[in-house]
Parts: structure tokens; sequence; C-alpha cells
């Protein structure tokens, strides 16, 4: 039950996606900053920060439209990614990214103010013809790297918003917090496998229960599809102080 309800809160936000892209724009955030506005995709990265100390990356698990494109994806091609060094990429891209909000608000003018539907129509982001161009080209880049490289490849390679929530997990850590995570009995383990063929992000979750490092994987998006897979109730939620 729980993991129909995840996919329909996926399905839902994907097919709002293009009501909502806007705030959710690595674009739209520079622009913004050369005027010196706190726009929508700002105050979303922030709330995606803040909510990521306590409930690490449930965001990506159960609400992203790209993640929810992506799942659509695992129709075509479930294998898992290849992972390692290629996960460092989007860290990469959000450093440079970062870099040039910061840039373009040091180097913009006027007051700051505050403007959650900037460049939106009414709220709306895709609210032109035009704008379909923008729209599909986001697509493809999300949807291209997962039906070539398999299980939500965008969400390992390119995604510029999971870094926000990786480091607010870390500070989480850091401050002691109450935070979700996914913990194991590890000795109830059978080694049967299932819970690596249900993670949607094509994770080693039984060499990481086995080495005890599955509570504080980053690229782990508290789905909770392997803790409803296992046959054993190996794995299950907790709020754990840290």
């Amino acid at each position: 039950m729980r993991q129909r309800i995840r996919k329909t809160t996926l399905l839902i936000s994907l097919l709002l996606f293009p009501i909502t892209m806007w705030y959710f724009s690595p674009y739209i955030i520079i622009n913004a900053a050369m005027e010196h506005i706190i726009n929508g995709s700002f105050i979303m990265f922030a709330a995606m920060l803040i909510f990521s100390m306590f409930f690490g990356r449930v965001w990506c698990g159960y609400l992203c439209p790209a993640g929810g494109l992506q799942e659509c994806a695992q129709r075509i091609n479930d294998k898992p990614v290849k992972q390692g060094k290629r996960d460092k990429i989007k860290y990469v891209i959000w450093i440079i990214w970062i870099c040039a909000v910061i840039a373009a608000f040091v180097m913009g003018k006027n007051d700051v103010t505050i403007n959650p539907f900037y460049m939106t129509d009414h709220g709306i982001s895709i609210a032109s013809i035009y704008n379909y161009v923008i729209y599909y080209g986001v697509i493809l880049l999300l949807l291209v790297p997962a039906l070539i490289h398999g299980k939500r490849a965008a969400c390992h390679y390119i995604c510029w918003m999971a870094p926000f929530m990786v480091i607010g997990s870390s500070i989480g850590r850091f401050l002691h917090l109450p935070q979700l995570h996914i913990e194991a009995e590890m000795d109830k383990c059978i080694s049967c496998g299932k819970c690596n063929r249900a993670c949607p992000m094509g994770l080693d979750v039984k060499k990481l229960v086995a080495e005890g490092k599955n509570a504080k994987c980053s690229e782990c998006i508290q789905c909770g599809a392997c803790v409803d897979e296992c046959p054993k109730a190996v794995l299950k939620y907790k709020l754990l102080w840290k």
C-alpha cells in the first residue's frame, strides 16, 4: 500500500510539472538573483535543505516530478546504474551553479524583495506555447539518462536538487537532530536480494546492510521500497537521534 501511495504522489507531481517547473529552475534563480529577488525556486531549494535535516531525501522518493518521470522510464530500462565516481558529477554541477547564483546576486542591483511567482503567469510556469520548447528540453534532459543508463540515472548523475538534501542530512547529523533513517537488523538478513531488485535508485542494499552503511547512504531516497519488499522485516523506518 505504501508503494502505491508513493508512486501515485510521484505521478501527480509529474503531471503538475508544467505548472511547477519554474519552482525547481536552476536558471530562473540566477535571473532573480541579478535583480535581488528571492523567487520561488530559492524558497523551494531552501525548504528542501531544511526538510532534509530531519527527513533526508524523502522529497526524492515521494514528491519529485523528475523522480516520477524516471520511475516511469524503469518500465523500459530497469537495470541498476553504474555509480561510484559518476555520482559525483552532480556535485560539480551544483558547485558551479551555486557560484553562479552568488556571483549574480553580488553583481545584481535593486533592494532585496520576495516574489515567489517571479517569471510565472499567475503562478503557472508553462503558460505560453513557446515555453513548451523549454519544458520538453528539460523532460529529455531527465529522461534520456534513465533510458540509457538505468534506474534514476539523472538523480545519480546530474540532479541539481539532490546536493541540497545531502547537505541538509549532513547538517542534521552534525546538529544531532532527529532524522528519519532506514535501519537494518543484520542478523535477520537471508541475502535473498529482493531489496536490491526493489530499490528504484539501483542501490546494492544487501551490501549496504551487510556493511552497516544503509542508514547513512547519501543516494538513499528513503522511499521504503526495500522495507516493503523484505520478507524477513530486516529493514524498517526509524526516527533516530544521532
